[in-house]
């Protein structure tokens, strides 16, 4: 199968090629642009209809309905202005002239206010200038002069009153267009207020909808391009994580989805091939099966054809040699006679050699009980059975108050401890008593697993040997010095090996030899903790 294409040197997130070849990191920020540029268009327009309403609610408030207020007490003023003359004139009273002087400054501060209040409507300041135009008029050409005769002592005649007045209802008819105008703006500013509040409503309503239809329309984009696509490769990826590993899966939706789907289908054919081979392994390891059990019953018929048919004939020539010795003793010379002892040693060499074959050949095919095992009863009933050889050497042997108990096979067990003691007795220096001495303590690293060493004061293994006395039929010795097959330790090896344990030689130790142990133990029975052992050998370390 080819790989998955090489990626793009463009930067992630850039919208690059057609929509079909984007990723999902692509169409994410094209979604999420379309959404920033509808906020944002959103937020001008809404800002500018806004500002529209709050300059027409201003104008409106602000200054229109002051306006009006301001030119109503404008009114008010100059009329009492004109009460307090005329009566004035009439009484000759100064009090009358309160109003005139309250009047003025009033007056002064209603046009300054309706000035500021109409700028930018130049229509009613006109009137209003027009107005202030006539009240100075009156004020100079009549109030005045008449407040300053009657102070004089002089008459103000009637003529001169009626001038006076028709000048001020001249004044109150500005007053009454002035009203006019501003009732006429302001009746165009309301209705521009409305008309910018419903055109704003509108236009909120409109970006509302618009904004929630444009969020759907996205939401849906975003299913059909980036979440179904994901959805369908989900699935597909749980059939064949549920074992159909034929079926290839689905290639669709944002580029970088289709070269995920690419990358799983290719791991799948992966797969499929993988099952595919295992398969044609498991078949042929189930040949092999088949044929292994078949070489094991021949092997079986061999060992049981090895420990009767072979040894009978060498039982046979032994016997035969025998009675050929003792039948025509007094005719053979000393020749002779050395011919027939190497024949029957020859035999029974021969036999010996069968049985430690075959021993060791069942080791964890004949004998596999899985069952309790008292390392010291083992050891003890071990000794008793080499109790002749035991006496011969007078060898003294030392065993632990209590050794703890494995889980194992009793016979093998026993023939552990039987070849330990045996090489320990057979290999000991001419000049002394063989001793030996059996030690047991916890193992320091590994948890329920004793460490056990059987020493010696013989002859000792040569530090170069010390993994080569655990292959079968390798020999330190000729025959014509120590008798023995050369099965021994490799008979040991194996027996620890199948109980889980490792043994070795201990090459540090000087005046004999020491052989080290390990097996695993029972958790029930735990030993004290000791440090006269050494320290266990690491995995793959020389034995």
């Amino acid at each position: 199968m080819t790989g998955p294409a090489a990626p793009s040197a463009t930067a992630p997130g850039v919208l690059t090629g057609t929509p079909r070849n984007w990723s999902v990191r692509s169409w994410f920020l094209a979604i999420v642009s379309s959404m920033v540029v509808l906020v944002v268009v959103f937020a001008v327009v809404g800002a500018v209809l806004l500002d529209r309403t709050t300059t027409a609610s201003d104008n409106l408030v602000g200054h229109l309905d002051p306006a009006a207020a301001q030119l109503a007490g404008l009114e008010a003023a100059l009329v009492d202005e004109e009460t307090g003359v005329r009566g004035y004139i009439l009484t000759g009273n100064p009090e009358f002239l309160q109003p005139y002087e309250q009047g003025e400054p009033i007056e002064r501060q209603a046009l300054s206010s309706l000035s500021r209040s109409l700028t930018g409507h130049p229509r009613a300041l006109a009137d209003t200038a027009a107005i202030e135009h006539a009240a100075a008029a009156w004020k100079a050409g009549y109030a005045q002069p008449f407040i300053d005769q009657t102070h004089g002592g002089r008459h103000v005649g009637d003529a001169q009153l009626a001038s006076s007045k028709a000048a001020f209802d001249r004044m109150r008819t500005l007053f009454v267009g002035a009203q006019h105008q501003l009732d006429a703006e302001r009746a165009s500013a309301t209705a521009t207020l409305v008309q910018a509040r419903r055109t704003r409503d509108w236009a909120f309503a409109a970006m509302l909808t618009v904004f929630l239809l444009s969020a759907v329309a996205l939401t849906v984009l975003l299913h059909v391009t980036v979440l179904r696509p994901l959805r369908v490769l989900r699935a597909a990826v749980h059939t064949v994580v549920a074992g159909h590993f034929d079926e290839p899966l689905p290639l669709s939706g944002p580029s970088d989805i289709r070269a995920l789907g690419k990358d799983v289908d290719a791991m799948r054919g992966r797969l499929a091939d993988a099952l595919d081979e295992a398969a044609r392994k498991h078949d042929a390891l189930t040949d092999q099966a088949v044929e292994l059990q078949r070489s094991n019953s021949e092997l079986e018929q061999f060992a049981y054809v090895a420990s009767h048919d072979l040894q009978e004939p060498l039982r046979k020539v032994a016997s035969f040699c025998q009675l050929l010795e003792r039948r025509y003793g007094d005719h053979l010379d000393d020749r002779a006679r050395q011919y027939i002892d190497f024949a029957v040693d020859g035999a029974k060499r021969m036999q010996i050699l069968i049985n430690d074959l075959l021993g060791f050949s069942r080791v964890g095919r004949v004998n596999d009980a899985r069952i309790p095992v008292d390392l010291g009863a083992s050891a003890r009933k071990a000794l008793g059975d080499l109790q002749a050889a035991v006496d011969d050497s007078h060898a003294r042997i030392d065993l632990p108050a209590h050794l703890p108990t494995v889980t194992g096979d009793p016979t093998l067990v026993g023939m552990l401890w039987q070849n330990l003691f045996g090489n320990a007795i057979k290999f000991r220096q001419p000049d002394q008593a063989p001793s030996i001495v059996v030690e047991a303590a916890p193992h320091p690293e590994e948890r329920d697993v004793v460490l056990i060493s059987v020493t010696d004061n013989g002859i000792g293994i040569p530090s170069q040997f010390a993994e080569k006395v655990f292959v079968i039929f390798q020999r330190l010795h000729g025959r014509d010095a120590y008798q023995g097959t050369g099965i021994g330790l490799a008979l040991c090896k194996k027996i620890v090996e199948y109980h889980g344990g490792r043994i070795w030689v201990d090459t540090a130790h000087t005046g004999g030899t020491r052989i080290c142990f390990t097996l695993p133990t029972q958790p029930s029975d735990p030993l004290p903790p000791s440090t006269a052992l050494p320290a266990p050998e690491r995995e793959g370390s020389p034995s």
